[in-house]
């Protein structure tokens, strides 16, 4: 989080005064090695915590690929639901979503949305639109499918 907050900051400080340049850029690329799971915010879940999530069956995995994407290999228990319907997908009523989906509806105030895609771009815009539809409590895992597939795959 503090890397992106001085990626914005250094070009302003850069322009008022040269001398702080060096100080800050040192700071952003000793900063630029933080190991992702070390800087999770509120918006992103870890492999750890969806395996968890899944465990207890307290998840609303939403898989925004393709359905040729999903049907290649996907998280257990993830519903697929393509990032160009997501939108129209979360507007269905719950009687609707439930018949198409075969899981109920999300709400709105739900904290167990998950949100998923191969390597966390198109999560991200589903999480973006979600949360921009009033879902503020809905999450994505931005290691994707390829990270899932990886830890799997060293897990055997």
């Amino acid at each position: 989080m503090n890397y992106v907050l001085l990626r914005r900051l250094l070009p302003s400080v850069a322009k008022h005064q040269q001398s702080y340049w060096s100080g800050f850029r040192s700071f952003a690329i000793l900063t630029d090695d933080v190991q992702p799971a070390e800087c999770v915010g509120e918006e992103e879940v870890t492999s750890s915590q969806l395996r968890s999530m899944l465990s207890k069956r307290d998840l609303q995995l939403f898989d925004v690929r393709n359905p040729d994407e999903f049907k290649a290999g996907h998280i257990p228990h993830a519903v697929n639901m393509p990032l160009g319907s997501l939108e129209e997908s979360l507007k269905m009523s719950p009687e609707s979503f439930q018949q198409r989906f075969q899981v109920r509806a999300p709400g709105k105030k739900d904290d167990n949305i998950v949100f998923h895609c191969f390597s966390g771009r198109r999560s991200a815009k589903a999480l973006d639109i979600a949360r921009k539809m009033g879902f503020s409590r809905a999450k994505h895992y931005k290691g994707g499918y390829s990270e899932w597939a990886e830890k799997e795959r060293k897990q055997l």
